[in-house]
């Protein structure tokens, strides 16, 4: 038989309260309150029976009771970097939690496996989807949601279709901008790991690092391009091929920040000073770059604002959708930064470098 369960003394009557009450699970209650449908009617009944007898009415659970309009997003990855995930998802929940929105969460490996991935966002009754990175670029996906119709948007999308909504950075100027401050250190052998091959960003970032280093009249070696795979690991790997090599750059610049920490940790082994014997610079700007030392020289990739700028056309897009409105796409391009730390110094032998632009 089911526990009475009162409040006392002024007490706040919390999930758990509830769920012993009805003698459910806490996860059960949370899931009617979120109008999931994965739970019987008579035990809804008797849930939010209970709700009201013992008055529970958080901020959250208040509004999602009132109101059948509540958004449910579902954020779609498939990304072997952690660090950049966890800015996407950081943004993502601030924004969500403001308004509202409840988040679920899809792994697929990669665009092949998106379709079930997909559907099992749609038996959970998902109005939208977020896509990161290469699930955003991917034309296969696109197609199955545009089937499906279910609003979505792209984030750090590297090549999105014009009838789609995406947030990203322009990754070919970033990675430009970025070897030209390596130049006006006065690096003149640079060497560069690329990201994974699976992701369009990574293609723009070495189109703008070759740009860059032919308008300084520099060779690109292909000696000194090495594949990476957004992993820590693969930027040591990478690491271990450039850096052992009878002439050494003075400079490496890595496609993310993991890759960059990779980068630095395999100089370390070497006995390598960085930056007096060597440069690294990364591309993101997550936590990894300054959780190493010697602190990261990077660009800021403003990630966590774009996963908030991107929930917040998703629901737009939704409520859109939902009441039959046209809803034209949005193609928002943020500002990046290059953001020096302590990880790059004029080149050995160079002249003392100018400031950096802003």
């Amino acid at each position: 038989m089911a526990r009475k369960v009162g409040r006392r003394g002024g007490n706040i009557v919390t999930i758990h309260d509830v769920a012993r009450h009805v003698g459910v699970s806490p996860m059960t209650v949370s899931r009617v309150i979120n109008g999931e449908k994965n739970v019987r009617e008579e035990t809804r009944a008797k849930v939010l029976a209970s709700v009201e007898a013992l008055k529970y009415s958080p901020n959250l659970a208040a509004r999602s009771l009132a109101t059948q309009d509540q958004a449910r997003i579902g954020l779609m990855y498939s990304n072997p970097s952690v660090a950049f995930l966890s800015e996407l998802l950081l943004g993502i929940l601030e924004e969500t939690s403001q308004n509202g929105t409840q988040l679920l969460i899809e792994s697929c490996d990669g665009p092949e496996g998106a379709s079930v991935a997909l559907e099992r966002l749609k038996l959970s009754g998902c109005d939208g989807v977020i896509l990161s990175p290469p699930l955003s670029d991917s034309t296969r996906v696109a197609k199955i949601l545009k089937d499906m119709g279910m609003p979505f948007v792209g984030v750090a999308a590297a090549r999105p279709a014009t009838d789609i909504c995406s947030v990203s950075i322009d990754d070919f100027k970033a990675a430009y901008a970025m070897t030209r401050r390596l130049v006006e250190l006065g690096h003149r052998t640079i060497a560069f790991i690329k990201g994974h091959p699976n992701q369009y960003a990574s293609q723009l970032r070495y189109e703008g690092f070759e740009s860059a280093m032919e308008r300084a009249g520099l060779t690109v070696e292909p000696q000194l391009v090495a594949q990476g795979y957004f992993t820590y690991r693969s930027g040591f790997d990478a690491a271990e091929r450039l850096l052992g090599q009878k002439s050494r750059p003075t400079a490496i610049f890595a496609s993310n920040d993991d890759m960059a920490a990779g980068a630095v940790a395999n100089a370390h082994r070497l006995g390598l000073e960085v930056p007096e014997q060597l440069t690294v610079v990364g591309f993101d700007d997550t936590a990894m770059a300054s959780s190493v030392w010697p602190e990261l020289t990077t660009v800021r990739q403003p990630i966590s604002d774009m996963a908030s700028m991107s929930v917040r056309l998703l629901v737009d897009q939704i409520r859109a959708h939902r009441a039959g409105r046209p809803f034209e796409a949005v193609r928002e391009v943020r500002d990046f930064a290059l953001i020096e730390r302590q990880s790059s110094d004029t080149a050995r032998g160079a002249p003392e470098a100018a400031p950096a632009e802003a």
